[in-house]
């Protein structure tokens, strides 16, 4: 008979969430670049008899593995172009005060206030500022090969190298990305309704949640992509209005689901039918195998899908009637202009900065103080543990000193067994793919396949061989310790703070959204796009709590306590989009009473969520008609209500 773990011997929650790996598919073609662009500058490094310049052109190049994330060709500029030159600036710099002591200390921390400042604007400046701070510390902390253009331009373009392989096949594949992430969301759009109105609960908001993350990449991805068209691509603009026409149908989900009986399996595989008819651009006939309606919700699961067939299959899209439900981006100069004024006025993102240029300014002034081996690493490590948009900071320090040991581990083995010389390619070869292969399993992976690549790479320039695992160990928990306790300790910004007033937000617009929903002035493009980003908002809530998850107590434990509160916001948002579905389709609509009713108790809500450091009790008295489509909704928000209150 098994025995038990004592209770003290049990790991936390907390850390077990944080040590499990991500369920992610390999991608191959990644993998394969990634091979390709790290091994090929060793390899011409070799026959030209510099080798050293080919470790730095594969230097670059694993920084263009890192951001090599995207699948569309022209997000992928953008991913890892637009950072090469920041990367390209910042070694630079770092090259300039090599060896000037307390100059390099001041320069790099400066370097490091602006880098956290811009890595608050989104994705691709966030790469960017982490290779702008990154490189600079490799150009302060390393002697670079003389002229002072030739590191930068060999680092950039082992970056490119990587843009190269990853572009070629774009004239064979225009559009192809685009219309694949569309069809995936008509497919989960299709598992969604599968689950629909049965009592698979779980599966129903596992299904609900993934359709809501392939809207917002679909949507990001088409309307990354029409900035700088404006509509004049007919391809984009038929994407568009595809992926709005599946929109209904993912609204009339949970119409059903609240009706309590399972949709005909005839609804779900229709859908199917149309994502691979959205796959392949096929434009001709599609006969829809659909039952004959005979209530609200199949009525309303009728008119969609035939709505949205029509769409799919129609050859030629009128731009100018097509609305973007998360409102069409403005020009890139004007996106610019705001992101720099943000930038400048945001207190998020002036204390993000001066968070990170105190750790590296610690650092820095350290290893200057006292002689650290290969000290740049320790800026380095603080680097990739402090950054705003990957997740809990504890989380990354524990993940990164985890992942460190491991790396070190086939490290100790490559540099033991492995000759200098061509050999090296050999070992890059085996080694360079694993990064874009592990990099989706979590952070604690990705960590574990670059240390091997970096320290290899390091061999190549100062030929010491295993001489570096020590110093690599040292200096890697060593930043993970300042960035422990200058970047997260000393900043008692409280999980509520972060994550309780975006909660509180989300349920103050969920009332708008209830009093939009119902109102007969308000505009139906207006409207969809006031519930995308309220599903969008949602999301990204989700995401914050469930990081919040992986710290140690009292945050940890105060992010599970609100936890079903978040789940029941989602239910408000679901019941208020289905109660609008069967008003659309012939139930008699509620009275402005009614609205004004659940509206109040919303906001009476998101109130008790921003004051409260603690679950208080509320009041969960919402009556009103029995027959009303608002029914169910006030039953969520009484549960919502119930759930703040203490148990």
């Amino acid at each position: 008979m098994p025995r038990e773990f004592p209770i003290g011997l049990t790991p936390p929650d907390w850390l077990i969430r944080n040590l499990q790996a991500q369920q992610a598919p390999v991608n191959w073609a990644a993998v394969a670049r990634a091979a390709t662009a790290m091994t090929l500058p060793l390899v011409i490094g070799l026959a030209a008899g510099r080798p050293a310049y080919g470790a730095l052109a594969s230097m670059g190049a694993l920084s263009g593995v890192i951001g090599d994330t995207a699948d569309a060709y022209r997000m992928r500029i953008l991913n890892i172009a637009v950072p090469q030159l920041f990367g390209a600036v910042g070694v630079t710099l770092g090259a300039l005060v090599y060896g000037h002591g307390w100059y390099a200390v001041a320069a790099v921390t400066g370097v490091a206030l602006l880098s956290g400042m811009i890595s608050t604007i989104g994705a691709v400046a966030s790469v960017s500022g982490l290779l702008l701070l990154l490189n600079c510390v490799v150009g302060a902390g390393l002697p670079l090969p003389s002229p002072w253009w030739l590191a930068p331009a060999l680092m950039t373009g082992g970056g490119l190298l990587v843009l190269l392989l990853a572009l070629l096949a774009w004239p064979l594949r225009s559009g192809v990305p685009e219309r694949a992430a569309v069809a995936a969301t008509y497919r989960t759009a299709a598992a969604l309704l599968s689950v629909s109105g049965t009592d698979r609960t779980e599966e129903y908001d596992e299904a609900r949640r993934a359709v809501t993350q392939s809207l917002n990449q679909s949507y990001d991805l088409i309307l990354a992509r029409r900035t700088r068209h404006h509509g004049r691509s007919p391809d984009l603009t038929r994407l568009l209005a595809q992926l709005n026409a599946i929109t209904p149908v993912v609204e009339a989900a949970p119409t059903a689901h609240l009706a309590g009986r399972p949709l005909p399996p005839q609804i779900p595989e229709s859908v199917h039918h149309l994502a691979r008819a959205v796959e392949t651009g096929y434009t001709g006939p599609i006969a829809l195998d659909l039952p004959l309606p005979t209530t609200e919700t199949a009525r309303a699961v009728d008119h969609a899908l035939r709505h949205t067939a029509e769409v799919v299959t129609t050859p030629d899209v009128d731009p100018r009637g097509i609305d973007d439900r998360l409102g069409r981006p403005a020009a890139l100069g004007i996106r610019s202009a705001r992101a720099a004024r943000n930038v400048i006025l945001s207190a998020n993102s002036w204390r993000y900065g001066l968070r990170l240029a105190v750790c590296i300014g610690i650092a820095q002034a350290l290893v200057s103080l006292i002689p650290v081996p290969r000290s740049y690493w320790v800026a380095l490590t603080i680097t990739f543990v402090l950054k705003p948009d990957f997740g809990s900071v504890f989380s990354r320090a524990l993940l990164r000193a985890l992942g460190t040991v491991a790396g070190l581990v086939i490290a100790a083995v490559v540099l033991a067994n492995v000759p200098l010389g061509r050999w090296d390619v050999l070992a890059m070869f085996v080694l360079a793919p694993l990064i874009p292969a592990l990099t989706p399993r979590g952070y604690g992976y990705q960590t574990a396949a670059i240390t091997p690549v970096i320290l290899l790479l390091s061999d190549i320039l100062n030929h010491q061989g295993t001489a570096l695992l020590l110093p690599r160990l040292t200096d890697s928990l060593l930043g993970c310790a300042i960035a422990l306790i200058a970047g997260y300790l000393l900043w008692p910004e409280s999980w509520h703070t972060r994550v309780g007033d975006r909660l509180a937000d989300a349920v103050a617009d969920t009332a708008d959204y209830v009093e939009a929903a119902f109102g007969t002035d308000t505009d139906p493009a207006a409207r969809a796009r006031m519930r995308r980003r309220l599903y969008r908002d949602l999301s990204v809530i989700r995401t914050e709590f469930q990081r919040a998850l992986t710290e140690p107590p009292p945050t940890g434990r105060r992010a599970a306590a609100w936890w079903p509160l978040v789940v029941a916001v989602e239910r408000i948002v679901d019941a208020t989009t289905a109660a609008r579905v069967r008003v659309r389709h012939g139930a008699a609509p509620p009275s402005t009473a009614e609205i004004a009713q659940v509206a109040l108790q919303l906001r009476e809500l998101s109130e008790g969520v921003r004051n409260a450091k603690t679950l208080i009790a509320v009041r969960t008295d919402l009556t009103g008609p029995a027959g009303s489509v608002l029914e169910p909704l006030r039953q969520e928000v009484a549960a919502a209500r119930s759930i703040a209150s203490p148990h």
